[in-house]
């Protein structure tokens, strides 16, 4: 059960948990094949074959491992790689991912989102914890967090405890005393839970449990986040 009594602090997954990510990174990747059938139409052929660009994003696996958790710049060297590949100018990479990029901050946040976030934000000091590249000051978020902490910049990502440890440190705030929240049964709750948080499972899509660990509350919405801290 849930003790609202030791939360002082409140850590945030964002994709999957702010807004749906998939409809987001696609939007995005249309936007980039549109800019290099523009300015690199061979890459953008390459792109388009779902076989060379799996075996180009495991060539990096392969080649660069330091990357595996900086999404922006394993995307930005497949980008470059397949200019390369495709005869292309590679110094393009950097333009045609700032599209990307630029397009992957438009997202379309769940509707409980705006309010829970004023509420939360007002009463407790909030962190957002993501494996993923958003960009909380594109997005228009970045008000309602007192700090932001990226696998990108850290190093390790979820469900490492490090990188909990690390959100709970830049609100002043010790793990056992922060709430995380996610969408990710394993690597939001089962990480939290095992670097000694407490962990609300946000489950919008009414998936099954499927660890033997337990969250200790589930949610459909932030709003009944809300109600459970009120």
């Amino acid at each position: 059960m849930l003790d609202t009594r030791r939360v002082k602090a409140i850590s945030l997954d964002l994709d999957d948990t702010l807004w749906p990510i998939w409809p987001t990174i696609e939007r995005a990747e249309k936007v980039l094949h549109q800019w290099l059938v523009d300015h690199a139409p061979m890459a953008a052929a390459l792109f388009a074959n779902p076989a060379a660009l799996t075996e180009i994003r495991q060539h990096l696996a392969e080649q660069r491992p330091e990357l595996r958790h900086d999404l922006s710049t394993l995307r930005r060297e497949a980008i470059r790689l397949a200019l390369y590949r495709a005869g292309e100018d590679p110094l393009l990479a950097d333009d045609a991912f700032a599209a990307f990029f630029d397009a992957r901050q438009q997202v379309v946040l769940f509707a409980d989102v705006l309010p829970a976030l004023q509420e939360l934000s007002q009463r407790y000091p909030l962190v957002s914890l993501s494996n993923g590249n958003a960009d909380l000051e594109r997005i228009g978020l970045a008000g309602y967090f007192r700090a932001a902490v990226t696998a990108r910049e850290f190093g390790v990502g979820k469900p490492d405890p490090r990188i909990f440890h690390a959100a709970a440190g830049a609100v002043a705030t010790r793990p056992g005393d922060v709430l995380h929240v996610g969408d990710d049964a394993t690597l939001d709750v089962v990480g939290a839970l095992n670097a000694g948080m407490q962990a609300v499972w946000v489950n919008r899509l009414d998936s099954l449990w499927p660890h033997e660990q337990q969250p200790h509350a589930t949610v459909t919405t932030l709003s009944q986040l809300c109600d459970l801290l009120a």
